[in-house]
């Protein structure tokens, strides 16, 4: 049902990606996503999933996070949010709107608007002293 109130017919593969996806808060790759629906007992392929997850965000279900020019998650949670990722765990976290307090209105280009933000932070685990 939830598939279907926003456009996407749901196949049983559509279903196996979905369980995935929208199980919990969490932020996965599209390997993550694919290795999760085989050990589920899903035979869905490698392109299927992709598919899927374009179509996702398409109809605005998740949201892709790209922490590096390798590296997209997908993001059940499209309300906005920025995210802190720790580049020695490969980590996606979120960090609630009021968690992050940026003024960029000062310095837009001329002529233009803020139609929106996303930050992703880099950290990674301290050293131990």
């Amino acid at each position: 049902q939830f598939l279907g109130r926003h456009g996407v017919t749901p196949t049983s593969q559509r279903l196996d990606v979905g369980e995935v996806i929208f199980s919990k808060p969490q932020h996965l790759s599209a390997e993550q996503v694919i290795t999760a629906t085989r050990v589920a007992g899903s035979r869905v392929s490698k392109a299927t999933v992709y598919n899927t997850l374009n179509l996702f965000c398409e109809k605005g279900l998740v949201r892709t996070v790209n922490v590096d020019p390798e590296r997209q998650f997908y993001d059940p949670t499209i309300l906005s949010h920025h995210h802190f990722f720790n580049v020695d765990t490969g980590e996606l976290t979120d960090i609630p709107m009021e968690g992050l307090s940026l003024d960029v209105k000062r310095e837009l280009p001329p002529g233009t608007e803020q139609v929106g933000i996303e930050v992703v932070i880099q950290v990674r685990d301290q050293s131990p002293e």
